[in-house]
């Protein structure tokens, strides 16, 4: 065959996709996003035509041209359509984007009017497709403001495309598995598939008698060491829970045992002729009997951070303030309701995974799909009792994280096997196993009660929740915690209560999830708060001006008063006004459709209480340049570009004159992670102090900063949709989204409205579609893209995003975060319109079409 005007004459392997035959050839632009042709992230032209190469036989491209990303653009540049995707900043992560291209640069001038037609078969979870469809169809608002600002000569302000947006749109951005490891091995995992029981016997005989397997590893062949796949700075924030390989399995989809083989068909038939003998234990599924089942962690106790584990409790919260009952005896009215939230995947087109290395110094190298260098390789010197000196860990360009990256799945076992063979290994998690062994959004149920006076006052609010972490409690403690904590103080109210438990079940663990648990509980405040605005005859835009947090207040709730947590400036009247305005114009509707509209409002701290660290260093070099090293990863974020800018700005020069090392934990001192937004906030003030200490000391030639995250710096979002449903089919249209953030200093607008329009995308699919299925016997069903409905662009409206006019005291020259805070009022408020339109308030989600069309029967 011909790839990229060259030939190449190799013969596949029996049964071999033309995905894999490609990257072999060296054409990592080829991505794998599902390997079922659901996603797109692998499409090239075969003789000209658009294929998904997963499902495409090798052998059907004989005698054929094949053109991947690598060979689109011609001798006299970028392909057009590289270039439009360029200049419309088309990605965030850029996963999806060659793809995409791909699908792009085939599509005739007819066909690229109908993208929810012609861009059906490609996936984006990052940019909400807006930033998508103006690289497309190349119209005005693909053209970027230039660099730097208009009339400000800054770079600060300016919509700066991303350092590897060339990268990314050529194909030669190089995430985690984009390298050449010359003899690497490949790790398989043989996962549970009994809920609960225990292992009493593993014969590994048949599997090593295998032609290429190396090795099998067990719970007999690993530390017996407790640790949490969460990963935070304070270590004690998560329950130490979980072992490398464990002789008790606690859900379906539980690592069990690993095959370390010379290819990956090798390693998956080790995995199929590993004998195990179980012996069953009581499994519970259902979180509400949770605390009187028998434990699932019955061998740990307090000591481990668990607080009742007899009980299946991981962790709870009992507090008030003020006098609950009194307040709603001072109420004129009171609305209470139980809500429930599904779990959700992350669904980042790149998958987990890690391959890993000794260096010439015998040195543990560990390249990772991470949100989290720093920590993990903390954590895998503890495991392995290593130095920490002699662990390296980094990330190249990550597909996607949404928080699902702030764990450690993969490294401990390639590690394991690294440093047990002394050979390279990777592991690459298959789509089915990031659904069935990886971590989702926390499911929670939640009754929420509130109690007003007519002038709009609230008198009382109360909480109630339950959250299901599954069978592992990484992050289980803290999103309970942090989805109670913001939501509630964001209002000023002087009676509050919350009762609130995080349980164990024998299901696939939960874990961090954007917004991390804001959006569950937010979910069910702002329901009932609307609720409570229509029983007094207010407005509900009204009667939350009423009550909002002010400038100067206090930030509390039931059982914590944080120190460090205030507002440094303060947009969120701004934002309503934007969403009161939005509410002043009409939106055309089918004949006989049902229209309402709705909004809800949520507020966000960057950082976790206790600390987030980032140190950032910056090096005259010999040419005139700067060299900027930081630790946070880029998985479409977008602070790689902010750091440049800020350095730049900084230092009088431009952002092209920054080379930027990142995410490597040999080329700074330490960043705690990118999670908890604070990629901006928190590593940018490092970035700043270090670009300021070097224009102070020009002399040293290098300048140092360090950023702890104390005080920690509050956004607010506001969300506002009309929508028409059909009530003979429960469909449902928005007929507008409207967002107001406010981001204190906008340091990059056409990046941070890609940020919103994606957090209010991702939401909206929480919202409407996606549900990880768990069935009787704790087993996950939804272990597919084509079962698990992720937006298209055709599911996906453009969202109008509205920035407040503030400029904030903590981030780096006034900026905040924006990256998960988008997300959070987005189910309430589309709650808020269909009850608006319905009359109905639907209190579980996904608002899928049956259960609106039921709910209107009822």
């Amino acid at each position: 065959m011909e790839i990229n005007g060259e030939t190449h004459s190799g013969e596949p392997r029996p049964g071999q996709c033309l995905r894999t035959y490609l990257r072999e050839q060296g054409c990592f632009g080829v991505k794998k996003g599902c390997d079922s042709g659901d996603c797109g992230a692998c499409t090239v032209h075969v003789d000209g035509r658009p294929v998904h190469s997963c499902v495409y036989p090798a052998f059907r491209a004989q005698g054929r041209s094949v053109t991947t990303i690598e060979g689109l653009a011609g001798d006299d540049g970028l392909h057009p359509v590289q270039q439009s995707f360029l200049d419309a900043q088309g990605f965030q992560c850029g996963f999806c984007t060659a793809g995409m291209i791909m699908t792009t640069a085939a599509l005739t001038p007819e066909q690229r009017e109908d993208l929810p037609r012609s861009l059906k078969g490609n996936l984006c979870r990052c940019t909400g497709y807006r930033a998508v469809t103006d690289a497309v169809r190349g119209g005005p608002e693909s053209c970027a403001p230039a660099c730097p600002a208009p009339g400000t000569g800054r770079a600060v302000g300016s919509s700066l495309g991303a350092p590897a947006g060339p990268a990314v749109v050529t194909g030669t951005a190089r995430y985690t598995f984009d390298i050449d490891v010359p003899g690497v091995l490949h790790l398989k995992v043989l996962r549970s598939p009994h809920a609960h029981a225990r292992i009493v016997a593993i014969d590994a005989s048949a599997a090593l008698a295998v032609p290429g397997v190396e090795a099998v590893f067990t719970h007999a062949d690993v530390p017996d060491v407790l640790f949490s796949t969460a990963q935070h700075e304070t270590e004690s924030e998560d329950p130490y829970d979980t072992r490398i390989l464990d002789d008790v399995v606690r859900f379906i989809g539980q690592r069990v045992a690993a095959v370390v083989a010379s290819s990956e068909a090798a390693a998956e038939e080790g995995c199929r002729r590993l004998v195990v003998t179980y012996s069953l234990l009581a499994a519970v599924v259902d979180p509400s009997s949770a605390v009187t089942s028998p434990p699932i962690h019955g061998d740990k106790s307090e000591s481990d951070g668990i607080s009742r584990a007899s009980s299946n409790v991981v962790g709870e919260l009992h507090a008030s303030i003020g006098d609950v009952s009194a307040g709603f005896s001072a109420a004129d009215f009171v609305y209470g309701a139980t809500f429930r939230t599904p779990r959700v995947q992350h669904a980042s087109l790149e998958t987990h995974g890690s391959v890993g290395w000794l260096d010439d110094d015998g040195r543990l190298v560990i390249r990772s799909s991470t949100q989290t260098p720093f920590l993990t390789r903390r954590l895998l010197a503890r495991l392995y009792d290593l130095p920490t000196d002699r662990v390296r860990v980094m990330a190249g360009r990550v597909g996607g994280g949404f928080g699902g990256k702030q764990e450690m799945l993969t490294e401990d076992l390639v590690a394991l096997a690294v440093l047990r063979l002394g050979r390279p290994v990777r592991w690459e998690y298959t789509r089915t196993e990031q659904f069935t062994g990886a971590t989702t959004r926390h499911p929670f149920v939640v009754t929420a009660t509130a109690g007003a006076r007519r002038d709009g006052t609230l008198t009382a609010l109360q909480l109630d929740v339950l959250v299901d972490t599954g069978a592992y409690g990484n992050h289980g403690r803290s999103v309970m915690f942090h989805g109670c904590h913001e939501t509630l103080a964001v209002y000023r109210c002087a009676n509050m209560r919350t009762d609130a438990m995080t349980v164990y079940t024998n299901t696939v663990p939960a874990g961090a999830f954007r917004g991390y648990g804001l959006g569950q509980v937010t979910f069910a405040v702002e329901q009932v708060l609307d609720e409570v605005a229509r029983g007094i005859g207010m407005d509900p835009v009204t009667f939350r001006e009423r009550n909002v947090v002010r400038p100067g207040d206090d930030l509390t709730a039931p059982g914590e008063h944080v120190d460090d947590l205030g507002i440094a400036s303060y947009g969120l009247d701004q934002c309503l006004d934007r969403i009161r305005a939005a509410g002043l114009t009409q939106d055309d509707a089918p004949d006989g459709w049902l229209v309402g509209e709705g909004m809800a409002i949520a507020m966000i701290a960057a950082g976790p209480p206790g600390g987030h660290f980032a140190d950032a260093t910056i090096r005259t070099l010999p040419d005139g340049r700067y060299e900027l090293s930081v630790g946070t990863a880029e998985f479409g974020n977008g602070s790689t570009t902010v750091h440049a800018q800020i350095a730049a700005d900084e230092l009088g020069t431009t952002p092209d004159r920054i080379v930027i090392r990142q995410s490597d934990t040999d080329v700074v001192a330490h960043d705690t992670g990118a999670f908890a937004s604070t990629g901006v906030v928190v590593a940018g003030r490092a970035v700043l102090r270090a670009a300021r200490s070097l224009k102070q000391s020009p002399e040293t030639g290098v300048g140092r900063g360090h950023f702890d995250g104390t005080p920690r710096s509050v956004a607010f979002n506001a969300q506002w949709f009309r929508v028409a449903i059909d009530p003979d089919t429960g469909e449902l249209r928005i007929l507008r989204s409207v967002h107001s953030a406010d981001a204190g200093t906008v340091m990059n607008p056409g990046q941070l409205r890609g940020q919103i329009e994606g957090g209010v995308a991702q939401a909206l699919g929480a919202t409407l579609s996606e549900h990880v299925d768990i069935d009787a016997d704790g087993r996950v069903t939804t272990t597919t893209f084509r079962q698990y409905h992720l937006p298209t662009v055709a599911d996906t409206p453009f969202t109008e995003v509205h920035f407040a006019d503030t400029t904030d005291a903590i981030g780096p020259l006034g900026a905040k975060s924006m990256s998960e805070s988008p997300f959070n009022p987005v189910s309430p408020a589309l709650g808020n319109a269909i009850r608006d339109a319905t009359g109905v308030r639907m209190t579980e989600l996904p608002y899928t079409a049956d259960r609106i069309w039921q709910a209107l029967q009822d």
